[in-house]
């Protein structure tokens, strides 16, 4: 999959990591000429590093935009995500694109305009009000109108079942794809040979009909 992200920030720099990790062919569009650098020193020449503007149709060309599966816009501007993601729609017709929301507000706009928007205010609300005990999975994100989500699992500190295990040898469900690891201040890329410990907050990719069928695999629970 080719993933184009515009804005090099904490976000954006972020997200480019882990898709290039995973295998993923990346490109990343900043047009701040000292993030730029540490961009290219971060990335270490895994990921194709564009400086320019992500709004301008030249750079998102530079980019390749137009062979790209997915536009994520991830800048700290609501209005730049908003050009960036109809211009990359419109002028170049990428199928899927994803923006970040800083004003939750303007969510209903960008999903009006078929673009995918997430809000960490939206996210953090949701997780105070579903006050997720150990072992609760927890909504964090509803993409594809609901079909799949983003989730968090917290594998429990004790009788814990897939403790010290690789992740390539867990029984995961069909569709469900572990992303990363929160362990202690620390973001853990997940790679086959990752293993597991108790107090892990699991991150997870899954479709929403076998949320439940990764919590048992998970947590035995």
């Amino acid at each position: 999959m080719y993933i184009v992200v515009n804005g090099g920030g904490k976000v954006g720099s972020h997200l480019a990591q882990i898709m290039a990790q995973s295998g993923h062919d990346v490109a990343i569009i900043e047009k701040r000429d000292d993030v730029v650098e540490k961009l290219v020193t971060e990335l270490g020449g895994h990921a194709l590093v564009i400086h320019g503007d992500g709004c301008d149709a030249s750079y998102q060309e530079d980019a390749g935009m137009a062979r790209s599966d997915v536009f994520v816009a991830a800048t700290g501007d609501d209005d730049d995500n908003l050009v960036a993601c109809q211009l990359a729609k419109v002028a170049f017709g990428v199928p899927r694109t994803v923006a970040r929301v800083n004003n939750p507000k303007n969510e209903r706009i960008f999903n009006t305009l078929g673009i995918e928007a997430i809000s960490s205010t939206t996210i953090i609300a949701r997780m105070i009000e579903e006050e997720a005990t150990v072992g609760d999975i927890r909504t964090l994100i509803s993409l594809r109108k609901g079909n799949m989500s983003i989730v968090e699992i917290e594998l429990p500190s004790d009788r814990c079942v897939v403790c010290n295990k690789r992740v390539a040898e867990l029984p995961l469900p069909v569709d469900c794809v572990l992303v990363a690891i929160i362990r202690g201040e620390d973001i853990v890329t997940v790679h086959g040979d990752t293993e597991l410990l108790a107090g892990d907050v699991v991150i997870a990719f899954t479709s929403v009909e076998h949320e439940r069928d990764l919590k048992k695999a998970l947590t035995g629970q």
